[in-house]
């Protein structure tokens, strides 16, 4: 049974007040991943790692000078026909909420499961996906 959409409101929220994207249908993860470019996708989850660490580890990333063309979100508990259209896109990782998937052209390229996040800092987790945004959305140098 999902959660109460009253209780996860405010924990949508601070996704989608720095830019993310709700993805709610399995259609809408379809048409997301259909998109050209760098994708970086939050399953949300009302847990505490959530909560303490992820969310507001994207947040600090996203910030960044170089971040992806695009910012999803699935609510794991919540969104269940999204959130597993999206584990299929997120092949070879088991299912883990939260999680944090770097995507390129609706393929996988960076996977940060819950056991990385679990006790880590925000700023932790903010720098690893920093360092990844400049090796694959910054742009690229012109051939000399």
């Amino acid at each position: 049974m999902p959660y109460d959409p009253l209780m996860v409101k405010p924990m949508r929220e601070e996704l989608t007040s720095v830019g993310f994207i709700e993805l709610k249908t399995a259609g809408d993860v379809d048409e997301a991943m259909k998109k050209s470019g760098t994708a970086l996708v939050m399953i949300n989850s009302v847990c505490g790692c959530a909560a303490g660490m992820a969310r507001p580890g994207v947040t600090l990333a996203v910030k960044h000078k170089y971040a992806p063309d695009h910012l999803f979100t699935v609510f794991a508990g919540q969104d269940m026909e999204a959130t597993a259209r999206m584990r299929e896109y997120i092949k070879g990782q088991p299912p883990s909420s939260p999680s944090i998937a770097l995507m390129r052209d609706g393929e996988l390229i960076g996977f940060m499961p819950r056991h990385h996040i679990e006790g880590a800092m925000p700023e932790t987790i903010a720098q690893a996906l920093t360092t990844a945004f400049d090796k694959v959305c910054a742009p690229s140098e012109p051939a000399a």
